[in-house]
């Protein structure tokens, strides 16, 4: 089963400009201030988070996707699309923006569209709030293939439920979660998704960070014999491969992405402002054609991956998700875009825009991190040739 993200029509193929408008102004004001110092010391700021889940009247980021009649914002999937924009855009802070979406739509969405009734309504209104944060591993975004392992074995006798046993990294907010979405691998076969509270008997947690994406609070975490009762399961015993995986994969490669073009869009306009002001040679190098051809095809890749990526999020906002190959594609696309748009920003930028507080370094850094979640090449460039082939 797949739940539609939204009840209403939804416009494909551009974002919210209203919504855009009002999460850009609101992390410029309250996140780009301090996101260089931030992103020095490795930190996350909790306050930051607060007020960012919680702006009313406003783009409150932390449950746009979850019901109004359970505390969220009721967008749309464009809609929740344009607000991730207007936050890289805005905060210039790719590691924050990450956080936000992987709680605000990795972890709420599999909930949405797979949590029992009870779940729904213990977990979500707390969650749109902000009050609670839910976390997932970027490793177990593209199914067990890929991640470490978690097994799951039945309780024993009499106890009921499940004993979980395994370790997860690259956990997006796991240090200050108060839950966490895992898939578990059964010696059977099949997997199972779990939705595991802090508290949970067994279940540490540990900080670790990579090298990029600083401002993100980054954790691991480790189970050691877990139990946990059998109303954690999420969706259908053994049928996480089918249900929560798929959903999570082509929320992953869409979502993820969205903040992404904003940073972008803030690169280019960095481009824009270094080449009006550097001379090279003496001569302004706003009249060398070359700057300006590289000003055209930075802002030409800025709005193809917006159409990729909107083209994505409407399919969200039609009844189901998108197709694996839309979903691939923008993701795959948006990751090599970043990458060549924050390269060219800092050609065209001079030295002074290689230092570390300065957006195109940090960008450049964080672009390379990007492109190898989601599965990287490896996994996203298959997955379009297998659809071309009728294959997937």
């Amino acid at each position: 089963m797949v739940v539609p993200l939204e009840l209403k029509p939804a416009p494909q193929g551009s974002g919210d400009p209203s919504s855009a408008a009002a999460a850009r102004e609101l992390a410029e004001r309250v996140a780009r201030p301090t996101a260089a110092e931030r992103d020095r010391d490795h930190r996350w700021d909790p306050a930051l988070f607060a007020e960012l889940a919680g702006a009313r009247p406003g783009p409150g980021l932390a449950g746009p996707l979850v019901p109004r009649a359970l505390g969220g914002g009721g967008l749309s999937a464009t809609q929740t699309c344009a607000l991730l924009e207007g936050l890289g855009e805005g905060a210039r802070d790719p590691g924050l923006a990450l956080a936000v979406g992987v709680h605000a739509v990795l972890a709420t969405v599999p909930l949405r569209a797979f949590g029992s009734p009870r779940q729904r309504e213990r977990y979500l209104p707390l969650m749109a709030s902000g009050d609670w944060i839910g976390a997932v591993s970027l490793r177990q975004t593209q199914g067990a293939a890929l991640a470490p392992t978690v097994t799951a074995r039945p309780g024993t006798p009499g106890l009921g439920g499940w004993v979980l046993t395994g370790e997860l990294d690259l956990v997006a907010g796991g240090p200050v979660a108060h839950h966490f979405l895992v898939v578990a691998t059964h010696d059977g076969g099949g997997r199972t998704a779990f939705v595991l509270d802090r508290s949970t008997p067994g279940l540490l947690i540990a900080e670790s960070a990579p090298a990029a994406m600083r401002t993100c609070a980054w954790g691991r975490l480790v189970l050691d014999g877990c139990h946990v009762p059998d109303d954690a399961v999420l969706g259908s015993v053994g049928g996480a491969g089918t249900e929560v995986e798929p959903l999570l994969a082509s929320l992953d490669w869409v979502f993820s992405s969205a903040p992404w073009l904003g940073v972008m869009r803030a690169l280019v306009r960095d481009a824009v402002d270094g080449v009006g002001e550097r001379r090279v040679f003496g001569r302004p190098l706003v009249h060398a054609q070359s700057a300006r051809f590289t000003l055209a095809d930075l802002a030409t890749r800025c709005e193809l991956a917006s159409g990729l990526l909107y083209r994505a999020a409407g399919q969200f906002d039609s009844g189901g998700r998108p197709t694996r190959q839309d979903a691939a594609t923008a993701r795959l696309f948006v990751a090599a875009a970043a990458r060549t748009v924050a390269e060219g920003a800092a050609r065209l930028s001079g030295p002074l825009a290689l230092t570390s507080d300065h957006l195109i370094a940090r960008a450049h850094r964080d672009a390379l991190f990007f492109a190898e979640t989601g599965g990287g090449t490896e996994v996203l460039r298959p997955v379009i040739a297998a659809s071309l082939l009728g294959l997937g």
